[in-house]
């Protein structure tokens, strides 16, 4: 899917950091800051809510481990009102802890200790499918590629290529930065596998080092909103979107 990426400046961008170790939420934030973000800190789940809700935030980043309220319980109260895109860090990296975060609606996960360079590389990943737009020029089309520009059908799921607009039965489809981004990988080639490491490498922008579970964990959200039968799993390959 042919788009131009619209990232903000850093100075512009609002970073909401929800982290209980002093420590490290301080060494965050600086870091952060010195690369040009405005960052507001919270030190429990709670407080984290409460900043969310009273402050406007581009980018969340979510600590698992919280008092009050953690940070997977934090994100399903967020994905509740909002489609901001949210980082989660854990400090294991424990299988557990990526399935649920990604299953509570974040786009995006790193393992503690994170070093700055990979952190902002992230932050400009979420930022860049949070502020896409499609080209107006995309490049030409395989001979199987549906036409750019025009509302794609696929039963009773309707996607608007250009205004970025999701219905299904006519009622619009609240989707994620991700799963949207997703999904138009999906109908810029429907009846295609599209394997894991290729959707790793146009919607996340990693190598070959990124972890799958990321999209197998994005796809399931994906599935529930769109329809299951929808996105077809095709063992040992990967997903296609069926054409009917």
């Amino acid at each position: 899917m042919s788009a131009t990426p619209v990232v903000p400046e850093p100075v512009s961008v609002s970073v909401l950091l929800v982290e209980d170790d002093a420590t490290i939420r301080r060494a965050v934030q600086l870091s952060l800051e010195r690369y040009g973000y405005r960052v507001t800190p919270a030190d429990d789940g709670l407080a984290g809510l409460e900043a969310f809700r009273t402050g406007t935030h581009d980018l969340l980043i979510l600590d698992v481990m919280l008092p009050e309220l953690d940070g997977i319980g934090l994100c399903r109260r967020i994905r509740e009102e909002s489609l901001v895109p949210v980082l989660m860090m854990s400090a294991r990296g424990d299988a557990l802890d990526v399935v649920a975060g990604l299953e509570a609606g974040a786009d995006d996960y790193v393992v503690k200790p994170v070093d700055t360079s990979v952190l902002v590389a992230r932050i400009r990943t979420l930022l860049r499918r949070a502020t896409f737009r499609p080209s107006q020029e995309p490049a030409a089309p395989s001979a199987d590629a549906p036409p750019a520009g025009r509302t794609l059908v696929f039963g009773d799921l309707t996607v608007d290529t250009l205004g970025l607009e999701v219905r299904r039965g006519g009622r619009p489809v609240p989707l994620t930065p991700t799963e949207l981004r997703l999904l138009l990988e999906f109908t810029a080639a429907p009846g295609t596998v599209l394997d894991r490491r290729r959707l790793l490498r146009e919607v996340w922008d990693y190598g070959w080092e990124g972890d799958t579970r990321v999209v197998d964990l994005c796809v399931l959200r994906l599935r529930k909103k769109i329809g299951a039968e929808r996105i077809e799993t095709v063992r040992g390959f990967g997903y296609k979107l069926l054409r009917d």
